[in-house]
């Protein structure tokens, strides 16, 4: 799908800058392996969502893994959870305590259909320090989104009531002006296919 489908408002604008998670540190239990290194067109999950984030255009890559695991992925900075068992939100919470640049971007690790167009996209669509967060047929994705660093605190007071869905993280950082939701076209749901279990591994677009 091209850039002009995407459906994000601001493609094609100037890219604020923007630091980058990839979140890694799941535990795979459907797939029964580590998805991050599971293989696609002869390069790993992993690899190749450092890569687009690169090409996006990322001032840091984070990659938010599990404790003793070997990354392939040199020059990238591997965050452990300070908060166990807490899912993603715990992984997203340590890479905006982490990171250097106003804005975060938010990938998990098993969307293979992503691109950096469209990532680049959700950047440009970022305005004035606020976030975005898409939303296709009502749903929202969190896992592939765009935070800003001053929403840190929000993360931390959900973890602390145990309140671990992102879902709710990007509904309180909407609620404060910290992030804006934008409703996508239906054909932008490809962007977001991701794979948690082995029936689910296919060719994806590049």
């Amino acid at each position: 799908m091209k850039n002009e489908e995407s459906g994000l408002q601001g493609a094609g604008a100037l890219l604020p800058s923007f630091s980058a998670v990839i979140l890694a540190g799941g535990k795979s239990s459907r797939m029964g392996r580590d998805k991050a290194f599971i293989e696609l067109d002869g390069r790993s999950l992993i690899q190749r969502q450092v890569q687009l984030v690169r090409e996006a255009g990322a001032r840091e890559v984070f990659v938010s893994g599990k404790p003793g695991a070997d990354y392939p992925v040199p020059d990238c900075a591997v965050l452990e959870d300070e908060h166990a068992d807490a899912g993603p939100l715990a992984g997203i919470e340590r890479a905006l305590a982490s990171a250097t640049q106003p804005l975060l971007l938010v990938l998990a690790v098993d969307m293979p259909a992503m691109t950096a167009g469209f990532i680049r996209a959700m950047i440009a669509a970022s305005r004035g320090g606020a976030g975005v967060v898409p939303r296709v047929d009502g749903l929202i994705e969190p896992l592939a989104a765009v935070y800003p660093r001053v929403a840190q605190p929000l993360a931390v007071g959900l973890l602390d009531k145990k309140q671990f869905a992102v879902t709710r993280f990007a509904e309180q950082c909407a609620a404060m002006r910290l992030l804006a939701f934008q409703d996508l076209p239906a054909a932008a749901s490809v962007y977001f296919t991701n794979w948690n279990s082995p029936s689910d591994i296919s060719p994806c677009p590049n």
